[in-house]
């Protein structure tokens, strides 16, 4: 098959499903992408976690709420306060040691943090589901053109077969042949009409509508694009900018704030009174009280909570080098993927199409002369249909592990990555 010729045959796909009665306008990835960014309820319902998580730090490094009391002493039976003995009310306020408060926000923000990056890392995950099932949703449609071309070019093959019989050069099975072949191509194209509503239902879901036959046809087409073999740099770039490690190293600085606040524990709290005193047949006056927490009756408990932050510490570390490996390992499996696809994708257009191409026509002047029988025929027709669906699958390949390979790393990659 010619350069022209394939590319030609890639930017059909669009005419063809409208040639088969799908009037759906043309769907661009570009909009579903943005349609899932403000419509998901995934990203949303991580969006509003994040902006949730954001508002703590201020609830717990704020101080207790100041306490306003009023005592009466000594008051006659008929609750005459006027003639109570004393009548004090009382304005106090509880005063952590310095620190506590300030460590206590300080991990809330790093609580918020790690919410951010968890709304980005679903943004992310989203993203790179839509243009899988975009690309599906493509592949599906060729393949529904492939079904139709060959169903086309059998039922020529078996007009011919039947003219051949009509003169008796050929015998009734290569008629029946044929009409078994048809009827394969045309349960073919039936269930590709089915496949396409399946992913049209995946993508639609993905981007919550209610009407999965609103999505279109889609009108991008796979790029001829180079990959280089250099991982290492996506994996460097991918450890650098992937919101998973951001937030495993918020959640770190997240514990080592509680190690902090742990620590801080060992140390009092106060609490500050002032009174103003309204007295029975005495003068009036004012009064004052300060009181101290004492932790060290009970330092076990505060031993125990510094030993549980270290402990998640360590934990939280551990974390992250295995997050740190995960992101290598995925790197790796979805840039070896799409070089795999990439491979397949040259060999198919280079090789495997224009062989199966040259034998179809050799078969088919054959079989109009006499010297080839039907069978090698329809072999011939099976083959160049296989070839053409495994060439769209591997462009189809290529695409998704491309986006994989962006999910990878954490945000956009170039088609040319150079060394």
């Amino acid at each position: 098959m010619t350069r022209p010729f394939l590319t030609a045959l890639l930017l059909a796909g669009a005419g063809a499903a409208l040639a088969l009665g799908d009037d759906r306008p043309a769907t661009r990835l570009a909009d579903l992408i943005e349609e899932a960014r403000l419509r998901n309820p995934d990203i949303k319902a991580a969006e509003a976690r994040a902006q949730a998580a954001a508002y703590v730090p201020r609830q717990v490094s704020a101080y207790d709420d100041p306490v306003f009391s009023y005592e009466a002493w000594n008051a006659p039976e008929s609750f005459d306060i006027t003639r109570a003995d004393n009548n004090i009310l009382k304005l106090s306020q509880k005063v952590p040691f310095p620190g506590k408060r300030s460590s206590a926000g300080t991990a809330a923000e790093r609580d918020a943090d790690v919410s951010r990056r968890e709304a980005e890392m679903v943004q992310l995950e989203v993203i790179a589901a839509v243009k899988r099932a975009y690309w599906d949703l493509w592949l599906v449609h060729e393949n529904l053109l492939v079904y139709s071309r060959d169903k086309d070019l059998v039922e020529r093959l078996a007009h011919i077969a039947e003219q051949k019989y009509a003169v008796g050069q050929v015998s009734q099975p290569d008629v029946l042949r044929a009409q078994v072949e048809l009827t394969r191509l045309i349960s073919r194209v039936t269930t590709g009409t089915l496949a396409i509503d399946t992913t049209r239902a995946e993508l639609a879901g993905l981007l919550s509508r209610d009407d999965p036959g609103s999505i279109g046809i889609p009108e991008e087409q796979p790029v001829q694009a180079r990959l280089e073999q250099n991982v290492e740099a996506l994996t460097e770039l991918a450890l650098r900018q992937r919101p998973e490690v951001a937030a495993q190293e918020a959640s770190v600085a997240r514990f080592e704030a509680n190690r902090r606040s742990a620590r801080l524990g060992y140390f009092p709290d106060f609490e500050f009174t002032a009174e103003r005193f309204y007295n029975f047949d005495r003068r009036d006056g004012v009064g004052g009280m300060v009181s101290i927490s004492i932790p060290l009756v009970y330092k076990y408990k505060y031993d125990a909570a510094v030993g549980e932050a270290n402990a998640r510490i360590t934990t939280a570390q551990a974390e992250l080098r295995r997050l740190q490996d995960r992101i290598r390992r995925e790197v790796q499996q979805a840039f070896l993927r799409a070089k795999t696809a990439l491979l397949q994708r040259d060999l198919f257009q280079s090789t495997h199409i224009p062989q199966a191409e040259q034998a179809l026509r050799a078969s088919q002047i054959g079989y109009e002369t006499g010297r080839v029988d039907f069978l090698s025929l329809i072999d011939s027709v099976r083959a160049i249909e296989s070839v053409h669906l495994e060439h769209f699958q591997a462009e189809a390949d290529f695409e998704k592990a491309h986006a994989d390979l962006e999910r990878a790393v954490g945000g956009d990659v170039p088609r040319d990555i150079q060394q």
